[in-house]
């Protein structure tokens, strides 16, 4: 009896896997057919040829879908407009409608229709009525106007919106903020306008939230910092006002975060403490209307790589904490009223790349300790109160720098000629503003790789001299408001034929 039952399991499973196998193979459902015969109609363009292939009614064959083993219903439909091949990676386009006949595939789980360039329309408002089982829509990289639907925030099992670098416009669904599950919300390079809803703070498994280059007004919500597992915000490029919220210490996974071009205002709070935002790589406050000082807090973001502070409110000395911050390549403090002396602790941040300081407040001279950065390869110091006699020695020194630029810092006299011998070629400089006096020296025809040169408002009374021409890479040349003599036209007519001559190299 027990042999019997068995056997008789037994076939009930080969039958049954037959039978789902048997569904994949066979005709498509109705539904999923005829929605997917309206998404093809809607698109009158497909560079690809995918669509081209959707033929006959076994449409689990169809390239871009996929279907569930168990039901035989259309999963997925995954046409992005990247392709890969062995080689190389094609971009291909669409042009058409997504069809509102999209949400017949009610067991959808992936829409994929990103980077397809010409898709336009709108997105169908009652989609989140139809596709309960939705987990990745992408639809980014297309020409999509109008709104994001309301309805959406019905698809309770959505990890990742993607509408990025679109066209959508109005402001952000209220009900974006009960998906629960969502850990991706991309919506940036788009037209939205209105507030960040209150609601997007219950997004408990955000990871990432993108929503730059829009027209976003409002504050930045002030329980943001609820967004335990956030590690990339990016508000940047918006029309945000008022204060930055005290919560953001609490963004403790945040690696990045990004609130520059916006109108904000008030003092930076963060970090209180020492164990705050420890990841914190990459921060951006840059083209806002901050005020106070730089907080010495900021010296304890111990994974902090890049700092923008630029074209803001900002007074008072820059800290000696900065120079804590061992990981930092980038720092950016141009366009402040930063006052006092560079402390010396900024010599101990070996791995800086690029300093920018340029049109502050800030007072000489420059500390001897900055001859350390030996891995700095751009200096902007231009439009201080550092009254330099001379161009420090040292700094003609640092072994990778190839872009100087100290117009405006009252330097004297002549060129010093520890210019000529850098141990990494120069690419570019400029000295303009200053009170240069002499001649320009022979010798700049010998810095090869020289870009850009910029010498004007000085005191310079010579001739242009001829080896200017030998600087075949040379693009920027500005010699205004000086006391130059001599002709100019063979000189210009020589550098015209040397880069003629390039051009016709390249």
């Amino acid at each position: 009896m027990s042999s019997n039952l068995s056997w008789i399991l037994v076939m009930f499973i080969l039958i049954t896997v037959g039978e789902s196998k048997g569904r994949v193979d066979s005709e498509c459902n109705p539904k999923d057919l005829m929605g997917l015969a309206g998404f093809k109609a809607g698109i009158r363009i497909d560079t690809s040829g995918r669509l081209a292939k959707w033929t006959g009614h076994s449409c689990c064959k169809w390239e871009g879908i996929s279907c569930s083993n168990q039901t035989g219903r259309v999963t997925e439909i995954q046409l992005p407009g990247f392709i890969s091949t062995d080689d190389s990676i094609l971009q291909t386009k669409m042009e058409g409608l997504v069809s509102p006949s999209i949400t017949l595939l009610t067991f959808l789980e992936v829409i994929d229709l990103g980077g397809l360039i010409g898709i336009a329309g709108t997105i169908p408002p009652l989609i989140g009525f139809h596709l309960p089982k939705l987990q990745k829509l992408y639809l980014y990289g297309n020409n999509l106007s109008g709104p994001v639907p309301e309805s959406i925030g019905k698809l309770s099992r959505l990890k990742e919106i993607c509408l990025h670098e679109n066209s959508l416009s109005g402001s952000l669904p209220f009900g974006l903020g009960r998906l629960q599950n969502l850990n991706r919300l991309l919506l940036y390079s788009n037209r939205f306008s209105g507030p960040i809803p209150e609601s997007f703070t219950n997004l408990t498994s955000l990871v990432n939230l993108d929503l730059h280059s829009n027209s976003l007004t409002g504050h930045i919500p002030e329980k943001i910092g609820a967004l335990q597992v956030l590690e990339m915000l990016d508000l940047s490029d918006n029309l945000l006002s008022g204060t930055l919220p005290f919560s953001l210490t609490n963004l403790t996974a945040i690696s990045v975060l990004y609130l520059d071009t916006n109108l904000l205002e008030g003092k930076i709070q963060f970090p209180s403490s020492s164990n705050q935002m420890t990841s914190l790589g990459f921060l951006r406050l840059h083209d806002n209307r901050l005020t106070g000082r730089i907080p010495p807090g900021l010296g304890n973001l111990a994974s902090l790589q890049r700092l923008s502070l630029a074209n803001n409110r900002l007074e008072g000395a820059i800290p000696s904490t900065l120079g804590n911050l061992s990981a930092l390549t980038e720092i950016y403090l141009n366009g402040n009223r930063l006052s006092g002396q560079i402390p010396k602790s900024i010599g101990q941040l070996s791995r800086l790349i690029f300093l920018s300081i340029s049109h502050n407040l800030i007072e000489g001279p420059l500390p001897h300790e900055m001859s350390s950065l030996q891995n700095l390869q751009t200096i902007d110091l231009s439009f201080n109160r550092l009254r330099l006699s001379s161009i420090p020695k040292w700094l003609a020194g640092l072994p990778s720098l190839c872009k100087i630029f100290m117009a405006g810092c009252g330097i004297q006299g002549e060129f010093p000629g520890f210019l000529r011998t850098t141990p990494s070629p120069l690419l570019e400089l400029d000295l303009s503003a200053n009170y240069l006096t002499g001649s320009i020296p022979t010798w700049f025809g010998s810095l090869s790789q020289l870009y850009s040169l910029n010498l004007s408002r000085n005191l310079l009374v010579s001739q242009i001299p001829d080896t200017i021409t030998n600087l075949d890479d040379l693009g920027v040349l500005d010699l205004h408001s000086n006391q130059l003599t001599g002709p100019v036209n063979q000189v210009l007519q020589d550098w015209e034929q040397v880069q003629r001559r390039v051009t016709n190299i390249h």
